[in-house]
């Protein structure tokens, strides 16, 4: 019984850090990482920054796998919400630029003075949505 629950446990926690390296390969395919170190002129540190994603997929993987909990409470849990918000919205906007998606789609419709409102149009409708998500505990 234990040996069956180890080896599931290990083949889950290979079969994370798969996924996760694809997608890791992926963003520093996109250069994200290389575009928040030049915009924060911070290139010197860039091999931090790559350890450090290393490290959260890891940490995250393992949490998820061994359903480790962490007593931080609803504070943290907001944070981690913030951050996770921040970290989605620019690999979106960084697949859109790979894409050239943005200035296409604003050239073929001429909305070149509308671009600040389609921006904050984007932005409070993906919060909206998380909050109607969240806040009506859909998720769980």
């Amino acid at each position: 019984m234990w040996a069956e629950q180890l080896a599931l446990g290990i083949i889950g926690f290979a079969s994370g850090s798969v996924i996760a390296g694809g997608m890791f390969s992926f963003l520093i395919g996109l250069g994200l990482i290389s575009i928040f170190a030049d915009r924060t002129h911070t290139g010197k540190q860039i091999l931090l920054y790559e350890d450090a994603i290393s490290l959260g997929g890891i940490l995250f993987n393992a949490f998820f796998i061994y359903q480790i909990r962490i007593p931080a409470g609803e504070v943290f849990l907001g944070v981690l919400g913030l951050f996770s918000g921040i970290f989605v919205g620019c690999w979106a906007m960084a697949l859109a630029d790979i894409l050239n998606v943005f200035p296409i789609f604003i050239r073929r419709l001429a909305l070149v003075k509308a671009i600040p409102y389609l921006i904050i149009g984007l932005s409070l409708g993906k919060t909206a949505g998380a909050l109607v998500y969240f806040l009506g505990r859909w998720g769980a």
